[in-house]
């Protein structure tokens, strides 16, 4: 979808021009959407949110009752969530951290620890021993698993199956979960086997990735209690009409789920729950022509929206008509049938959308910028050029 909701495009033609550039949510669409997700998955598959997609305490909350827990990938994060949603469960992920970070995640009661190497390992272990001595830490191993030639072939990013810095090669994983079991880390418990190897798949690559994965796990010859394959489900911005299936994959997990009785399978979707609730929506500052092409400068930017330049593409959007004209000179528009929008920083990368089918778009207007509910605000470098930041604005979050 790229047209905003009813409330979302009230609320958007509604706002000032000072209260512009603004992210807008609607947080009942949310709830429905997660709701909907849960509602397609088996029994025996448990649903993180990555928190990392957009950690907005309004987002986590309407998440809260259709997930099982939350996945967190800093000590930042962890902090945040765990204040945002007490009490919830969280899973550590992420390479690279740091003995602050695991020392607080323990002390949080952390329930799951991603494990991505020996040495990690050894660290957990021993900051374990010190500051969760009257408890058993729950461990799992991530594998950078090798999967069949052209598995990974339609995701965006592939974490996995080719040399990268995240988790262990799978001899290497097998000795830790060996080590694991037999009891070598006192304070550790293998709870089960992590794999998050691509993200961008669709409903029949990602179950593909599933099957490997738990595959894999299952013939460790050690029993496990779960086994996590990760999130990255297809959010299609060239198509946004276009979601992942969740039916064809809850219907596929539950076909393993049954094949291996007794273990839980764990997904941890980010952007496919958030993308599709959140709009950036801002104001056509000026319409200019240049060497034969138009272009919109708008209010804010790539600073405050960085997905398109992130990802390489064109952020889906719909223009919201204004008609009111203060200024007692001519209106600027554009003349042909389509326009680059650009930001207001000092860069020809600030672009936000090329070739935008919008003929007459006008100075005044406003564009809400749609799939801007994770992986927008959170990832932008937003003190560049030092413009004021965009408001925030979470429609039906006092009716959760």
């Amino acid at each position: 979808m790229t047209d905003p909701t009813p409330t979302v495009r009230d609320h958007a033609l509604a706002l000032s021009c000072a209260e512009l550039p603004a992210y807008v949510y609607d947080v009942a669409a949310l709830r429905q959407h997660a709701a909907a997700v849960r509602e397609a998955l088996p029994e025996r598959v448990e649903l993180y949110y990555a928190a990392k997609a957009n950690p907005e305490p309004e987002i986590l909350t309407a998440l809260g009752p259709y997930v099982d827990g939350y996945e967190v990938a800093s000590g930042g994060e962890l902090a945040h969530v765990a204040a945002a949603m007490p009490g919830r469960p969280l899973a550590f992920g992420g390479p690279g951290k740091t003995p602050d970070e695991v020392a607080a995640a323990l002390e949080h009661g952390v329930e799951r620890f991603h494990v991505e190497s020996e040495h990690e390992l050894c660290v957990l272990a021993e900051l374990a021993r010190r500051h969760a001595p009257g408890r058993r830490v729950a461990v799992l191993p991530r594998v950078n698993l090798p999967v069949a030639e052209g598995a990974l072939a339609g995701s965006s990013l592939a974490m996995g199956g080719r040399p990268a810095p995240f988790g262990m090669d799978p001899d290497r994983a097998r000795e830790v979960v060996r080590a694991l079991a037999e009891g070598v880390y006192a304070h550790l418990e293998l709870r089960g086997v992590h794999a998050h190897l691509a993200s961008g798949l669709e409903a029949a690559g990602q179950l593909a990735v599933a099957e490997s994965v738990v595959a894999w796990a299952t013939g460790l010859g050690v029993p496990l209690a779960e086994v996590n394959v990760g999130g990255g489900m297809t959010v299609d911005y060239a198509h946004p009409e276009r979601r992942f299936d969740w039916a064809a994959y809850g219907g596929g997990l539950a076909g393993l789920t049954e094949a291996h009785p007794g273990l839980t399978v764990r997904i941890e979707p980010g952007r496919a729950l958030t993308a599709y609730c959140g709009w950036y929506v801002t104001e056509v500052l000026d319409v200019k022509r240049s060497h034969g092409e138009e272009f919109a400068v708008v209010r804010g930017g790539t600073h405050h929206l960085r997905t398109p330049a992130t990802k390489g593409h064109d952020q889906p959007c719909s223009v919201l008509r204004v008609e009111a004209w203060p200024h007692p000179w001519p209106r600027p528009a554009a003349e042909g049938g389509r326009i680059t929008l650009s930001g207001q920083l000092c860069t020809p990368k600030d672009l936000l959308a090329r070739g935008v089918p919008a003929p007459g778009l006008r100075a005044g207007d406003r564009v809400a910028f749609s799939l801007a509910g994770a992986y927008a605000w959170n990832i932008s470098h937003h003190d560049f050029l030092m413009h004021p930041r965009p408001g925030f604005h979470f429609l039906g979050a006092e009716s959760a």
